[in-house]
């Protein structure tokens, strides 16, 4: 089973969902506004989080009827909607999520649910952002293959929080051996790979890989 979590957009900035609305295996959970992103596209949530002050009482009346599960939270709390559909679809172990409808609005959201990606480091759990350009992902330590993907063809790489020790990278345009990326660096910005598959590793640190097109 696969999550996709459609968060409140601005909707501009979600690719088209018309591939994956015919999967069996994809649970769909809306968050806020995203819920009525979901249904106008003709895919029905099998889950709904947030306090849905982006919505009219009109449009949250119609949510109701055609969503019994439908988690409605009160506006000031500890967690963001984001947050609070993120945490119940980690406890469903899935094999991936997938977020869409996180950038693009506001930067402080923007900002915060990149930092949610390092709940799927914490609970070890494949965890992507996506949105038309890009394509957002986190790592701890380890060997990752990684394979060309001809619409967004650059790579970049990006210390979270701390340092990353001993950065390897295979099969790209600009390898790297054995290097030490210290927060604030743009060494690992606009990479290409040059072959079909590489590889890229690191022994300390958490690193984001944005793969990302013009």
């Amino acid at each position: 089973m696969h999550i996709h979590i459609v968060a409140g957009g601005p909707f501009a900035y979600i690719p088209s969902l018309d591939h994956e609305a015919s999967e069996e295996d994809i649970l769909w959970v809306g968050v806020d506004r995203g819920t009525l992103f979901l249904l106008e596209h003709g895919i029905v949530p099998d889950r709904a989080f947030g306090d849905f002050d982006s919505v009219t009482e009109e449009e949250l009346h119609e949510l109701k009827k055609k969503l019994p599960a439908l988690n409605l939270f009160q506006a000031e709390k500890d967690e963001t909607d984001l947050e609070l559909a993120l945490n119940w679809s980690l406890r469903q172990n899935p094999a991936h999520i997938q977020i869409y409808g996180i950038t693009g609005g506001r930067a402080d959201h923007f900002l915060g649910n990149i930092h949610l990606l390092y709940k799927g480091i914490q609970h070890k759990q494949s965890m992507t952002l996506v949105d038309k350009q890009n394509i957002i992902q986190m790592f701890g330590p380890g060997t990752y293959d990684i394979k060309q993907d001809p619409d967004k063809k650059y790579v970049s790489f990006l210390p979270f929080g701390t340092s990353v020790e001993k950065l390897t990278l295979k099969g790209f345009k600009y390898p790297l051996k054995n290097c030490h990326i210290e927060p604030g660096s743009t060494l690992c910005i606009s990479n290409e790979l040059i072959h079909s598959n590489g590889t890229f590793s690191f022994h300390e640190g958490i690193l984001i890989m944005v793969r990302s097109k013009d």
